[in-house]
């Protein structure tokens, strides 16, 4: 079984820290080749899965999806050695791409329950140890999953799923967790 690969980004409209345009400086730090990389790698990324409506596209691609997989692991490799599980983890991020086969299957089939996607968000809390993970379906509806998380590593948070909802305008099914990962 190949592993899931999901790309979350911070959600633009909920960010809790102001955006700059101002580049560090210190007499011995400067804007390097390292952070010019990082900002072609991502860009690279994102040129990448701009078409792709989240991962539903890429299922059957196996060349787009090996090309942005491979750009993962550049911007991975970038990044390697800086902590990503710290508070600057904590926040509202929105979906971009994945290989998550339930999600995507929601995402796809919600005309089944006429209404379509909407907003897929990840909600992360480091400091109260929470993940949700949240699929809107406009105007009044979503899927609600609740997992406790666990810093493992600088790099790494695991995570297992303790409950799971259903919820309309009117109407809310509970629905079994399941599901543990990284």
């Amino acid at each position: 079984m190949a592993p899931t690969t999901t790309l979350f980004l911070s959600n633009p409209f909920k960010s809790q820290f102001p955006i700059t345009t101002t580049r560090y400086s210190h007499p011995t730090f400067t804007y390097s080749s390292v952070t010019a990389q990082s900002h072609s790698a991502k860009h690279h990324l994102l040129t990448l899965i701009s078409d792709q409506n989240r991962g539903i596209k890429t299922q059957s691609n196996p060349q787009k999806r090996a090309s942005i997989i491979d750009a993962i692991d550049a911007v991975a490799a970038v990044g390697a050695g800086s902590v990503t599980t710290g508070d600057s983890l904590s926040g509202t991020w929105r979906l971009l791409w994945t290989t998550e086969k339930e999600q995507l299957f929601i995402v796809e089939k919600a005309y089944l329950f006429g209404t379509s996607a909407g907003d897929v968000l990840q909600v992360i809390d480091v400091e109260n140890k929470t993940l949700n993970n949240v699929i809107t379906f406009p105007p009044y509806g979503v899927f609600f999953v609740r997992s406790g998380i666990e810093i493992a590593s600088p790099q790494r948070v695991n995570f297992r799923f303790t409950s799971a909802v259903l919820r309309g305008k009117n109407w809310e099914i509970p629905l079994p967790p399941f599901g543990q990962g990284w």
